[in-house]
Order: structure tokens, then sequence, then C-alpha cells
């Protein structure tokens, strides 16, 4: 489903979703972990370390760590390649999906006319709050 929307809009939806994501009981991500499981979750796969790497353009220690972070949130898992023993897979996981299922929920609630915060989107269109 594509969706028609202002830059600032989108600017609002991303806010709302982050701030939703800050004040949610659970992991705190970064921006990098939270990029390693979107990609894990909507690109296709399978997912191998450099691949993800790649995708990102950063280095593997440092999605090495992202993936340290999600598997031990239990939002990711690792598994040895059949394939190739010398390469690992990234895997999704049921709580991984119910994180993006969350994303997904809070993202379509700020797009809605009428938003989370209460102010009817065509208010809030036009602000740069950042100007």
């Amino acid at each position: 489903m594509r969706v028609q929307a202002s830059p600032d809009e989108l600017v609002e939806i991303l806010r709302e979703t982050v701030v939703s994501l800050v004040r949610r009981d659970g992991p705190d991500l970064t921006a990098r972990q939270l990029g390693v499981l979107l990609i894990v979750y909507l690109g296709e796969g399978p997912h191998t370390a450099r691949g993800l790497a790649a995708a990102l353009n950063i280095g593997k220690p440092a999605i090495t760590r992202a993936l340290d972070r999600l598997e031990e949130f239990e939002l990711a898992r690792r598994k040895i390649n059949p394939a190739d023993r010398r390469s690992v897979l990234v895997q999704r996981t049921t709580r991984g999906a119910a994180l993006l299922r969350e994303i997904r929920a809070t993202m379509t609630q700020a797009a809605t006319p009428q938003g989370p915060t209460g102010i009817p989107n065509g208010s809030r269109q036009g602000r740069e709050p950042w100007t």
C-alpha cells in the first residue's frame, strides 16, 4: 500500500513512531539495530552479516554488535548456514515480528487524519519546527 504524504507529514509520522518506541516497555533500539531489524523483516532473505553490512554500508563488526543486541532482545537469531558452515544466516523471531506489527500499527495510527497527538494531521502540515 502506497501512502501519499508530504515530507512534513512523513517526518511527523516518523516522530510519532520513534516517540512510541521510546515510551514502550521493551528494548531500546539504536538506529543501527532498527535498520538491521527492518532489513531482516522487510527485505528478501536469506540474510547474512556480510549482506546486511553491504545493505547498510557499514562494517561487519558493527553488524555483529547490532545482531548481538537483537539476539539478546530475542528480536532476531543467527543460525549456521547449512550450505556453507562458514556463513551465518540471520533469521526472524516471533518477538521481532510482534515488534514490527507494533511499529506498523503506530505508523498507521500516525498517518490517520487525527493522529495519536490529537492534532488533526492537516494542522501539522506546513509546520517546520526545526527552522
